[in-house]
């Protein structure tokens, strides 16, 4: 008979990384901080428990969308009252909260329930090249 194992808390190892999305694909970037959100990396890997590392992004107002996406990606929100339906394009959202693009897509790759929100929270998004996280030495990681 095969046990499923399941990590301890203390086996539980976490790191730091920073990634450059700089001049790369939106999607390719979210899908490997995803990766590293999730823990699926990581040789000690459970599905139901979150054994991810933290990712700091840097450069997200200088991440590519392939095609025309710029002007015909549109994203909604609501505001849960009648006729609160609002939509941006992606360019547009771009221009107001960089960030929030990346946010957005990763948290459509992570699972919908209390595991995908504690995940989430250890992703750091900034516009610019600065963040505020080197006490942590986050380790540089390049994606193919």
């Amino acid at each position: 008979m095969i046990r499923t194992y399941s990590p301890k808390k203390g086996e539980i190892d976490r790191q730091w990384f920073v990634v450059d999305a700089a001049g790369k694909p939106m999607g390719r970037v979210c899908t490997e901080v995803a990766r590293l959100l999730i823990g699926k990396h990581k040789p000690q890997y459970a599905p139901h428990i979150d054994t991810g590392d933290f990712v700091v992004v840097i450069n997200a107002e200088k991440t590519v969308l392939t095609g025309r996406k710029e002007e015909q990606k549109i994203y909604y929100r609501h505001s849960t009252h009648p006729g609160g339906l609002k939509s941006e394009s992606a360019a547009r959202l771009r221009q107001r909260r960089p960030a929030k693009m990346i946010e957005k897509a990763v948290w459509g790759m992570l699972p919908k329930n209390k595991l995908g929100r504690q995940q989430l929270k250890k992703l750091k998004v900034y516009a610019g090249s600065e963040h505020p996280h080197q006490a942590q030495q986050p380790e540089a990681i390049t994606f193919a």
